[in-house]
């Protein structure tokens, strides 16, 4: 009667052990010790020739120079701007502090990248049959970073020959000197710029408002027409008319008119505009001669170029100072040791590689072998 019992979904003793795949680790050590000639052998072989192929790899040295990135001076920009007055806001009164991340940024551009190849002849140094892949070789070679803690810009050069990656490396410091001596990157820079187009512009004006005041008949007796004072005084006002004009044109470009601040600079420019009005109006119902418009025009221009120039002068001082400030604390000198390949450290990791892929393939090799035996 049991042969009536269905045997199906039974497992045998024969099946039990074929999916029992585990293996202790005294089994696991038994096995490699089995092999123990292969993983010893076999590494030390592969450390061996990894070590020889290092010797046929041309010796590379890494060249190091560290400087102190150009520190801005804030102290007489914020004079300077105080005693602008209401001019203030031509030339940008929040001065940002430019981060040393943009130094690095010049010397990794493609300017500074076609010099060195230029300098150094990198094209056929690299071999490459393009510039582009020169560009690519040299920004694999060269790292540029900054130091978090003391701020420091550091530059390493790898090449072939020593005395070329010193040279290099130096030659980077050279070009961010030559960069920030021909770009307005700093607070001090970006304004010499600006009060160098205003004072440009203000000096054309300036002769040419002189000009005309001479071919007017203008002499010092005229002046009973129109005092010399009210004349001044209609300068001055005219000229923070525009200073303020050209305020909220920046505020407008950062906030919206909305704003509690531009709607203030708004009303400011409403009440200048209007006592420049009545100034006008009493000039006009003087009914005096027409030198008397031109003197005020005269002396407008010549208020704003002594505004412009005192700014300027002082814009170039900061200028000057900034300049001086790229100082170098480690100059590259031609290494004495190569930094790759690093022999050793590629003989011990070949080794290590080639006995783990050993026994990998033993363990590997030996489940296959028990998986097919109990089909045969």
């Amino acid at each position: 009667m049991r042969s009536d019992i269905p045997t199906q979904g039974l497992e045998t003793p024969e099946a039990a052990y074929d999916e029992d795949d585990g293996i202790s680790l005294f089994e696991l050590l038994a096995l490699l010790g089995q092999h123990l000639k292969l993983l010893i052998a076999g590494p030390l072989l592969a450390g061996l020739a990894a070590l020889g192929i290092t010797y046929l790899i041309a010796p590379t040295f890494t060249a190091t120079t560290t400087f102190l990135p150009p520190q801005q001076q804030q102290s007489t920009a914020a004079s300077a701007l105080a005693a602008l007055g209401p001019l203030a806001g031509l030339a940008g009164a929040a001065g940002v502090r430019t981060p040393a991340d943009q130094y690095v940024a010049l010397m990794q551009s493609v300017t500074v990248s076609d010099r060195m190849i230029d300098q150094f002849k990198l094209v056929e140094t690299y071999d490459q049959k393009f510039r582009v892949d020169a560009r690519k070789e040299l920004a694999s070679n060269v790292r540029i970073s900054v130091g978090k803690k003391d701020g420091l810009i550091t530059v390493e050069v790898d090449d072939k020959s020593p005395q070329r990656a010193a040279d290099m490396a130096n030659r980077y410091v050279d070009e961010l000197r030559r960069m920030t001596s021909t770009l307005a990157i700093s607070e001090a820079q970006q304004r010499r710029a600006f009060f160098e187009r205003q004072l440009q512009q203000t000096r054309d004006k300036l002769t040419t408002a002189q000009q005309a005041l001479q071919a007017s008949g203008f002499s010092q007796g005229a002046l009973k027409a129109e005092p010399k004072a009210a004349a001044e005084g209609y300068a001055r006002m005219r000229a923070e008319v525009t200073a303020a004009e050209v305020r909220l044109q920046i505020m407008r470009g950062n906030l919206v008119d909305e704003t509690p601040e531009v709607r203030q600079q708004q009303a400011e420019l409403s009440a200048l505009r209007a006592q420049l009005s009545k100034l006008e109006q009493a000039g006009d119902a003087s009914g005096g001669p027409d030198y008397v418009g031109k003197y005020r025009e005269f002396k407008y221009q010549e208020t704003l170029f002594d505004l412009f120039a005192r700014q300027y002068e002082l814009a170039r001082v900061d200028e000057s100072r900034e300049g001086a400030l790229i100082q170098v604390v480690d100059v590259a000198l031609p290494p004495e040791r190569k930094s790759k390949p690093k022999r050793a450290l590629t003989a011990v990791a070949t080794t290590l590689a080639a006995l783990l892929l050993i026994a990998t393939f033993v363990l590997v090799r030996n489940s296959w072998r028990q998986r097919r035996e109990p089909q045969r």
